[in-house]
């Protein structure tokens, strides 16, 4: 079957690990089910897996891709939920220490079929494209977690997001402001703010500059580049959700402003089933969608994965047929 795949570990050249090309038909094990994929977006993980980061080197090759949706063999349109957990934990599966997530430990999305277990497969919304489903599982559950699970924020107030193109940023913005968030957004571009404002940002400033005010909960998947901004911009008793570090490890920490001001860091990782199937709910109730910035044919992924490593992302960028 046609795959994207990287071939190796590369942590210097991700893209030189590329390949688009063949690999075998999966065979699903009892109480799997084969997917037949229409569309998949690219997450930062993907780059993250070719460079070898959080994958075994002995799982190579591996196949891209950390969600999607498609279509199963009764004709069922899907989406698919990206954390493989342990079937014998209960509870919130992101907490699993067993969980993986497509494309560490099994192929990922980038393919004409892929296998996972049956409880990771959604009835996709009808009135949802393809390429809008393919977006949900990981960037909007991610988003969708930090505001809605993990920030303890009420309609009315003001959140900021660091950065203002990226996948998880756009689904923030997009989520924030239909629940009634004030929503603040930097951006290191005139033309990345200017996407912030499209949809629906309240106001958008350089990355580092000083606030009309402080806030009450900043939105971090940056790290290093904006850690000592997210810190001054915080109220006392503000909250900081993060869930990534793109540019590197947050120094210093900044720990007598924590302290002094009984500030809240809170880490988020993707989501479970259960807050997925509210997260395309809350799609179908309200008439929201993923802000696509590009859909490309598959064969053209590695023109999507440069976009990304080079910075000019501005929402999602959807792989489809």
């Amino acid at each position: 079957m046609f795959a994207v795949y990287a071939s190796a570990p590369n942590p210097n050249d991700p893209l030189a690990s590329l390949v688009v090309g063949e690999r075998d038909t999966p065979e699903p094990p009892p109480g799997w089910v084969s997917v037949s994929v229409r569309a998949a977006s690219l997450n930062m993980h993907d780059l993250w897996t070719l460079r070898g980061v959080g994958i075994k080197p002995e799982r190579f090759p591996m196949i891209l891709g950390c969600d999607g949706a498609g279509v199963l063999a009764d004709g069922t349109e899907v989406v698919l939920h990206s954390v493989i957990g342990d079937p014998e934990f209960s509870g919130d599966e992101t907490l699993d220490p067993k969980r993986s997530l497509l494309t560490e430990v099994h192929q990922g999305s980038f393919a004409d079929t892929i296998v996972v277990p049956r409880r990771n497969v959604l009835p996709k919304p009808a009135s949802m494209t393809f390429a809008e489903a393919a977006c949900m599982g990981t960037a909007w559950l991610t988003a969708y977690r930090m505001l809605f699970v993990k920030s303890g924020l009420r309609p009315g107030q003001t959140m900021l997001v660091q950065g203002a193109s990226g996948g998880v940023s756009t689904a923030l913005i997009q989520l924030g402001v239909t629940a009634g968030f004030r929503v603040w957004v930097t951006g290191r571009s005139e033309e990345k703010r200017a996407v912030a404002t499209s949809l629906g940002a309240h106001a958008t400033f350089e990355s580092g500059a000083r606030l009309p005010e402080r806030v009450d909960a900043v939105f971090e998947t940056v790290g290093k580049a904006t850690w000592s901004h997210t810190m001054r911009s915080l109220k006392p008793g503000g909250t900081v959700v993060i869930s990534g570090a793109t540019s590197g490890d947050a120094s210093p920490a900044e720990l007598q402003r924590l302290f002094f001001l009984q500030l809240n860091v809170v880490g988020a990782t993707m989501g479970t089933r259960d807050e997925l199937v509210d997260l395309l709910r809350l799609c179908e109730l309200t008439g929201i969608r993923p802000h696509i910035g590009a859909e490309l044919p598959f064969e053209q992924a590695g023109q999507g994965l440069r976009a990304m490593l080079d910075g000019e992302v501005h929402g999602k960028i959807v792989l489809s047929r």
